[in-house]
């Protein structure tokens, strides 16, 4: 049996009856779910966090992570509508490159979108628990949860976040009722999202002082360790950022329950990335020009901290509010797209089959929607923001190589086949989606690149042990 037996073209959007999806989501749809996985705790939080190892030039770490993303945008766009199938980067690698290194790349997304869920879930906590406390200091209502209770076990006092386990269940429950209403619900939280984060940049603009740029690159542009160990710079920020941009790939997992593929996907994918990367530009520059770095760098909810520290109040608890109601969006999507990948993987076998049963009354597959819900939870429960943000990162950055390489692959392998969508300058884009993501890999964190590394030799032995026989491509 080849390591490297391919799907062919033909066969990736032919399924077997109790294994198919609904299509029932329109481009509207699409872009909500794009916009809603991009704006979340990318910028609400780390922002902060990418602030704290680059100070302001943290702006340039946003532009970097921004310019490789759109490398990686156009690439999905065009192998989306050429193979309209759901599963992702993971599915045109089986087709483009071949069995194993389709495993790979799904082994990373099945990481990516476990830890993206479990991130975000512990930042909605964050601010979650912040509003308690508003509630308390503001109108004597003491319904403030345990310190216990609400955070791991790296906070001090922290043993079980019990918030973040609690709204990933409720985001499973909601997918599981149906992909439409999931969306549609969705694409009304998304529009609450953006207007929070433009009364955000309306009231700290005007707050903007050249000062606090300066000193505007503290900690030099490549990655370097400081003097208590942590490694700084703009491309340390960058690859930590990088979190805040991607979910978009979320959009090419919903390409089979898509109505019109060949149109709505390079609109959803395209259409997102450029909206949210304006948003992101404005609400960092705005944020940096307010406050100093050094003062907002460390919080769990910095852009209402800074809304508190400018004298705003309200504005403050406009924007913590809406971050506990429409953070949700991003686990949404991001939920959806690991159980897409779980459900493809074990329709191609590589998982167990039984993965990819659709229930016949709401179209969606239950099964993997429940498995990752509980997987993320968990993980969730007592894992750090900025670690498992991290790991998050390298997963992706692995399967967005891939698509940057699949993209030259498939231009040199089928030219004539129809494509709705064509990257322009193809054989620039892609590379340069590859190259940038393994620049971005090198400056990730050297703890986050070993943790990577073993979470794939786990994979490849998983692969070896039980993939590889039971992959319905070799029956």
């Amino acid at each position: 049996m080849s390591l490297l037996r391919r799907k062919s073209l033909e066969s990736v959007t032919v399924h077997e009856e109790g294994r198919r999806l609904v299509r029932s989501l329109s481009w509207p749809h699409l872009i909500a779910l794009g916009i809603g996985a991009i704006v979340g705790t990318g910028i609400y939080t780390l922002i902060g966090v990418g602030a704290n190892l680059a100070g302001p030039a943290v702006l340039i770490s946003f532009a970097i992570a921004g310019a490789v993303c759109a490398c990686a945008a156009l690439s999905y766009a065009e192998l989306s509508t050429m193979m309209p199938a759901a599963g992702s980067a993971y599915t045109y690698s089986y087709t483009a490159l071949g069995e194993m290194f389709a495993w790979i790349v799904g082994w990373s997304l099945i990481l990516e979108y476990s830890l993206v869920v479990s991130t975000v879930a512990v930042g909605w906590s964050g601010y979650f628990v912040g509003f308690l406390e508003w509630v308390h200091s503001t109108l004597g209502w003491d319904i403030r949860l345990p310190a216990a209770l609400s955070a791991g076990p790296h906070v001090e006092h922290g043993m079980f976040n019990l918030p973040a386990v609690i709204i990933t269940w409720v985001v499973a429950g909601g997918l599981m009722l149906g992909t439409k209403e999931s969306a549609t619900l969705n694409a009304i939280l998304v529009v609450l999202k953006i207007v929070a984060l433009a009364v955000f940049v309306a009231v700290a603009l005007p707050a903007f002082d050249a000062a606090n740029l300066q000193p505007f690159m503290p900690y030099g542009f490549a990655k370097s360790p400081d003097a208590e160990g942590v490694e700084r710079g703009v491309m340390a920020a960058a690859a930590i950022i990088f979190f805040a941009f991607y979910g978009f790939d979320a959009i090419s997992t919903a390409a089979e329950e898509t109505k019109n593929p060949g149109r709505d996907l390079s609109i959803g994918i395209i259409g997102s990335m450029v909206g949210c990367t304006i948003i992101y530009m404005l609400v960092a520059l705005a944020a940096i020009g307010a406050m100093s770095y050094a003062v907002f760098g460390s919080s769990a909810e910095p852009l209402a901290l800074i809304m508190r520290q400018l004298g705003h109040p309200t504005a403050a608890l406009v924007i913590g509010v809406v971050a506990i109601i429409a953070l949700p969006t991003v686990l949404l999507a991001f939920l959806f797209g690991q159980s897409r990948v779980f459900f493809v993987m074990g329709r191609d076998g590589l998982l167990p089959r039984r993965l990819s049963a659709v229930n016949p009354r709401t179209g969606t597959p239950v099964a993997t929607t429940l498995f990752s819900a509980l997987l993320v939870s968990v993980l969730a429960g007592v894992a750090r923001l900025d670690e498992i943000a991290a790991l998050a990162n390298a997963g992706t950055l692995a399967a967005f190589t891939a698509v940057g390489i699949c993209l030259v692959v498939m231009r040199r392998r089928a030219p004539d086949h129809k494509r709705s969508f064509r990257t322009p300058l193809a054989w620039i884009v892609g590379p340069a989606a590859a190259l940038g993501c393994i620049y971005l890999f090198i400056s990730l964190p050297s703890s986050t690149q070993k943790y990577f590394l073993l979470w794939n030799a786990i994979g490849l032995a998983v692969y070896f042990l039980y993939s590889r026989r039971n992959a319905v491509i070799g029956r």
